[in-house]
Order: C-alpha cells, then structure tokens, then sequence
C-alpha cells in the first residue's frame, strides 16, 4: 500500500533514462521503430490525420465585375429618360395639332379617327412606351440580379429605382407636354 498523504509513483515511460549526472552526458536513447502488421490499416504516426472536408478559412473574396449593374443601369436609363423625353417631343406635337380637329369630334362614339392626323406622332409615342416598358422590366430584373450576386450592387440598386419610377415619369411627361401642346395649339388655332 501507498501513504495516503504522498501521491502514488509515476510510472516511468519505456525507454526512459534517468538524468545523466553533472559533467556526464547520457547516450541518446534508442528511437523504437514500429511496424504494422501485414493488411493493418496504415494511419499517420501522430495519430489521426486532419479529417477531409474540415472548415478552411476562406480565400479573400474576388472582386466581381459589375458589369451587370452597369448594364442594368443603362437599360433604366432608357426607360427612365430616353423613353419620356420621345414621348415627350411626340406629346407637345399631338397636343399642338389637335385643337383644330376636337371641333369635329363626335362625343356619342369612340371613334378614334379623330387622331388621324397626328397618327405619326402617336405611333411615336406608343413605341417610346413599348420600349421604355422592356427596357424598365429589364433593368428592374438586372437590377435585381445585380444586387444578389454583389456585382456591381450600387449600380444595380440605381437601376431598381429608376426601372420603378420610369412609367411615373413617362405618364408625367407625356401629359405635361400633351397639355402644353394642347395650350400652344389653342392660342394659335384661336389667337391670343
């Protein structure tokens, strides 16, 4: 039996040499080699290895390109701005001329051969709309996608709110202009 008071003794370790004495140097104790017995599973010597698939700390993130945001971006340009200024200059023109033919207009039917004589500039008008429609529903999904992908996000971010606002600011300025025109027309068709 051991005394409770002191410890048990630590077993020393195989080959384990005590310390060599003062001016003596010990001789290097012999390093034990192992073999794994035939068919055994050979795994690293410090135990088991770093498991596949372990977390790694991420490489430093690549710079994407933002050209979807930058396409985005000019797709909402058009619809936000090309497309309201077109129909703007076709509006201001159907206003101007219309004025001389409301006179002949018959108020019991929908007949709309009243806009024949400005026929061009409604044509104009209707394409600068079907084409700031795609063109907005465009940057709007680009937009969008830019924004997911962080590829050029601001830019995608500008092409969402100006893809939104675009049919505002269309309908605004095609009826500004349309009353405008309609307001020049008149004092020309009627004198001031």
């Amino acid at each position: 039996m051991t005394d409770p008071q002191f410890p048990p003794p630590v077993p020393q370790a195989p080959g384990h040499q005590p310390p060599a004495a003062p001016g003596y140097h010990a001789a290097p104790a012999p390093t034990p080699t192992y073999q794994a017995p035939p068919g055994a599973y050979s795994a690293p010597v410090g135990g088991y290895g770093a498991p596949t698939g372990a977390y790694q700390p991420s490489d430093a993130p690549q710079q994407k390109s933002s050209a979807l945001g930058i396409v985005a971006f000019a797709l909402s340009i058009v619809a936000a701005v090309v497309a309201p200024i077109v129909a703007g200059a076709a509006g201001y023109q159907i206003g101007f001329r219309l004025p001389t033919v409301m006179q002949q207009i018959d108020g019991s039917t929908s007949d709309l051969s009243f806009l024949a004589p400005v026929r061009d500039q409604v044509l104009m008008g209707e394409v600068s709309f079907g084409l700031g429609t795609l063109a907005g529903i465009a940057a709007i999904v680009l937009g969008i996608m830019a924004i997911v992908k962080r590829a050029g996000r601001a830019w995608g971010v500008t092409a969402l709110i100006l893809g939104v606002l675009g049919p505002v600011i269309f309908f605004t300025v095609l009826g500004v202009t349309l009353s405008i025109g309609a307001g020049a027309g008149s004092v020309t068709l009627y004198g001031a």
